[in-house]
C-alpha cells in the first residue's frame, strides 16, 4: 500500500520540487482508558487513535511518501525516511517541517540530498561553534533574514491542507478493528485523496498520466 501511494504520486513528479512534512490522528473504533485527576480520579474513556505522518509537493497536495504509526509515535524518527523515499523519485528543491523535526540530523540530511531545509529553531537553539555547517548556515539565515525564511517556511501549510482534503472527503476515524486492518485503511484513505489530485491535476493542468495495462489471459 505504502508503495502504491508513492507510485501514484509519480506523475506529478515533474511540478513538485518543493515539499512539506506533517503528521495527523486518525481516531479509532477501540477506546483507551484514563483517569482525569481533576475529577477525583473518575474512570473515563477516550477513542485511541493511529497517526499517519505524510511527504506532500505544496503545489497540487500530492502524497509522495507515508508512514503509519501507533498514536504516540514520535515525528522526529519519521522525518528521514519520508524525506528519503520522496527523494528516490522527485527531485527536491527545498522540503519545510514545523518545529517537531528541527534537529541537526534531519537538517542534513535534507541538506545531502541537494535540497534546503526550511525548519525553524526552537528558542534555546544556537548556531555552535566550529566549521560552518548547513545547521549554521539555516540558523543564521533564521536568526537575520527572518521574514524570508517564513516566506518559504510557509508553504508548509500545504500539509495541513492535505489533511484537511483527506478527512473532509474520507473522514477522519478508522473503522476496522484490528491493528492491521487500520494500518491499510489508513493507508487507502491516503491513496484515494492521491487519485483525486490526479484527477485534479488532469482538468487545472493539463497532465496525461500514463497507467499500465493488464492484459487478459
Amino acid at each position: 500500500m505504502q508503495e502504491l501511494v508513492t507510485i501514484s504520486s509519480l506523475p506529478l513528479k515533474a511540478i513538485e520540487t518543493d515539499f512539506a512534512v506533517d503528521s495527523t490522528g486518525f481516531s479509532t473504533c477501540g477506546y483507551t482508558r484514563w483517569y482525569d485527576t481533576k475529577h477525583g480520579d473518575i474512570p473515563m474513556e477516550q477513542h485511541s487513535w493511529m497517526k499517519v505522518h505524510l511527504m506532500c509537493g505544496v503545489k497540487t497536495n500530492v502524497v509522495t511518501s507515508v508512514e503509519v504509526t501507533g498514536g504516540y509515535g514520535a515525528d522526529s524518527p519519521q522525518f528521514a525516511p519520508l524525506v528519503s523515499t520522496t527523494a528516490k523519485h522527485f527531485t527536491l528543491r527545498q522540503v519545510s517541517g514545523d518545529l517537531a523535526y528541527s534537529s541537526k540530523l534531519n537538517v542534513a540530511h535534507v541538506a545531502t540530498l541537494g535540497a534546503a531545509p526550511y525548519i525553524p529553531f526552537k528558542e534555546n537553539a544556537t548556531g555552535g561553534k566550529g566549521p560552518m555547517t548547513i545547521w549554521k548556515r539555516m540558523f543564521h539565515y533564521y536568526s537575520f533574514r527572518r521574514s524570508e525564511f517564513l516566506a518559504e517556511y510557509h508553504k508548509r501549510s500545504n500539509v495541513e491542507t492535505a489533511f484537511h482534503m483527506i478527512k473532509a472527503k474520507f473522514g477522519d476515524a478508522l473503522r476496522s478493528k484490528t491493528p492491521v486492518a487500520q494500518f491499510n485503511e489508513a493507508l487507502c484513505k491516503v491513496l484515494a485523496h492521491n487519485l483525486c489530485c490526479l484527477i485534479q491535476s488532469m482538468h487545472e493542468l493539463g497532465i496525461d498520466p500514463q497507467f499500465a495495462t493488464v492484459r487478459a489471459a
